[in-house]
């Protein structure tokens, strides 16, 4: 089975863009991870930083939950501004 995957070798194009995120509202990988579980979704901060240094794929269902512990629009998440797949 081929995989497509970005440019830079990750498998995700989101992960960097979650990273700035969410160092730009000064959470930790754990603090976020904490918010997650808040919304319903067990996760720990491994689960974050394989995900921001795109070393595991990104489901819908991530990036909803992403998006609503982040408290952005997930447009802000999938916008393709400086997303570059091989």
């Amino acid at each position: 089975m081929f995989k497509i995957k970005a440019a830079d070798g990750s498998n995700n194009l989101s992960g960097k863009k979650i990273a700035r995120i969410r160092k730009s509202k000064k959470l930790s990988q754990r603090k976020l991870a904490a918010k997650m579980q808040l919304l319903g979704f067990d996760v720990d901060h491994y689960f974050i930083r394989r995900v921001e240094n795109g070393e595991r794929f990104v489901t819908d269902i991530d990036l909803v939950i992403f998006s609503k512990a982040l408290d952005i629009p997930i447009s802000e998440i999938l916008s393709a501004e400086d997303a570059k797949i091989q």
